[in-house]
């Protein structure tokens, strides 16, 4: 259907992931794009958070963005979530391969980007199909630990890992997100995973070649973006994930008054209110 604007046309669609499917929302220029990005969602927050942004890409830049919610998560939620097996590494190593697959099929001859937003860029090192995006963009992705946050913001972050968080999702199976005023809830085994490597030392790294395939970025550009305000992922994480990306990453980091805003973060890079930061982030 073509929305409000009268400049982008919208379609939801299935991607099927196995005996799953992803549920994602496509936005597009009428004419034929040459530019597609799959846009890799936050933990924990829905695909249509990044409507706008999805509708500025099309409307503005004449870029396609698809849009979609990991499995057993949002519109692709099925079944009992404290039934789930998905875990972190699922959505990264799998459903995010299978979003750009979806892609490719649907616009062949266009250039290939991804665009992750924190989780969404986090394990782009070890993922299957790295030597098909042509460019990968990094937003508030980095490779976080306990000890990067600063207070008091690390102690709300200790609690959520090590207080209430683990024995409400003992109790009933799947992190009660919502009720815990995280904001959506999650698998267990996502939240175990994302609990393992945020209280290590060396996040995932220790995992690569044994739970996690090595590391084989084929060289495409990377663009990582920290924020001087981001209290969840600060610059000095994105950075080390940066390292991981190799000679391939460029870093940019960003204070919110350069671009005019009182205050980025970690979630609100997408949010409508700071489009101002939009234009920095695809360069183009």
């Amino acid at each position: 259907m073509l929305d409000s604007q009268h400049t982008v046309l919208t379609e939801d669609i299935c991607i099927p992931v196995g005996q799953a499917a992803l549920s994602g929302r496509l936005y597009r220029p009428v004419a034929e794009p040459d530019v597609v990005v799959v846009l890799n969602s936050a933990t924990g927050v829905p695909r249509d958070y990044y409507r706008h942004f999805a509708r500025w890409l099309a409307a503005e830049r004449g870029i396609a963005c698809l849009t979609y919610d990991y499995r057993d998560f949002g519109h692709s939620l099925s079944g009992q979530l404290k039934e789930s097996t998905v875990s972190m590494a699922d959505w990264a190593l799998i459903d995010m391969p299978a979003a750009r697959a979806e892609m490719r099929e649907r616009f062949p001859k266009a250039q290939h980007w991804t665009i992750g937003h924190s989780v969404g860029g986090m394990l782009g090192p070890v993922q299957p199909d790295v030597d098909r995006i042509d460019r990968m963009i990094c937003v508030c992705s980095g490779m976080v630990t306990l000890a990067d946050h600063p207070w008091p913001y690390r102690a709300l972050a200790g609690l959520f890992w090590y207080g209430h968080a683990p024995l409400a999702v003992r109790l009933l199976g799947y992190l009660p997100g919502k009720a815990l005023g995280f904001g959506s809830d999650l698998p267990a085994p996502v939240y175990w995973q994302w609990r393992r490597w945020c209280t290590s030392s060396n996040s995932y790294k220790p995992e690569i070649g044994s739970g996690l395939p090595e590391v084989s970025w084929a060289g495409a550009p990377v663009d990582l973006f920290a924020f001087t305000d981001d209290q969840m992922v600060p610059p000095e994480a994105v950075w080390r994930l940066a390292d991981l990306y190799g000679s391939a990453a460029n870093r940019h980091l960003i204070d919110p008054q350069e671009v005019g805003l009182a205050g980025i973060g970690h979630i609100g890079v997408f949010a409508r209110r700071n489009a101002a930061v939009w234009p920095r982030l695809i360069g183009v």
